[in-house]
């Protein structure tokens, strides 16, 4: 695995708290909606949220893998039943439209199943005439992060604003053509991966998901 001479993050909190500094010019808008890609954007999301004093919920997508090799994303679904495809992928392995199907298929289940943990009986956040902030912990082709983005745009919010803390340059350069803004606080190159940029990237779990969420919703409902 390539090393890199300096990790700008400790780990996601200290990742979002860093990337809030950089979204001050939201703070106290009452329009703002802070949405995190489970698992690992949710700490990142909610030190972003607590910095805006703005609410924080979750926007479910998840990773379409190639068959037989899963980490190689070849798309990406989304709530709302919202499908992205990397043609170049399909094209260049030859991945019939059954594959994808069934790939898809049971991606869907477990989306839905993290959808009822995540939000319980809580109603989905209507983000329609709202700047609607996508949080993850990183972008490397952005696959995902498009899905969600395409998913949301049919929603009606007024603005969508990507932001993460670290991106490979291309994935920021193509999705400026998909949203309003992004932000992604640093581009390094050659980027390799997220992981390699964080001195703590462990796995987020669903119950770390759960109880931030939670927080972030009594310290909302405090102030």
């Amino acid at each position: 695995m390539p090393q890199v001479t300096a990790r700008p993050f400790r780990n996601r909190s200290h990742a979002g708290k860093l990337l809030g500094q950089r979204l001050q010019g939201y703070v106290d808008r009452p329009d703002v909606l802070v949405l995190a890609l489970p698992r690992g954007g949710v700490p990142v999301a909610y030190e972003v949220a607590a910095a805006l004093r703005a609410p924080m919920d979750v926007f479910l997508v998840r990773k379409l893998g190639v068959p037989d090799h899963e980490e190689l994303a070849m798309g990406a679904v989304a709530s709302g039943g919202t499908r992205v495809l990397n043609e170049d992928v399909v094209r260049s392995l030859h991945i019939t439209d059954a594959a994808i199907d069934r790939v898809a298929a049971k991606e869907i289940i477990e989306l839905n199943r993290r959808e009822r943990l995540y939000r319980g009986d809580h109603p989905e956040p209507d983000p329609a005439g709202r700047i609607v902030i996508l949080i993850d912990d990183g972008l490397a082709t952005g696959s995902t992060m498009r899905a969600a983005a395409q998913a949301l745009a049919s929603r009606n919010p007024a603005r969508i604003i990507v932001a993460v803390p670290i991106a490979s340059p291309e994935a920021c350069k193509a999705l400026t053509r998909e949203v309003d803004e992004v932000v992604c606080a640093v581009t390094p190159e050659p980027f390799y991966a997220v992981g390699l940029w964080y001195e703590d990237f462990d796995q987020t779990s669903d119950a770390d998901v759960r109880a931030l969420l939670a927080q972030s919703g009594r310290e909302r409902g405090a102030g």
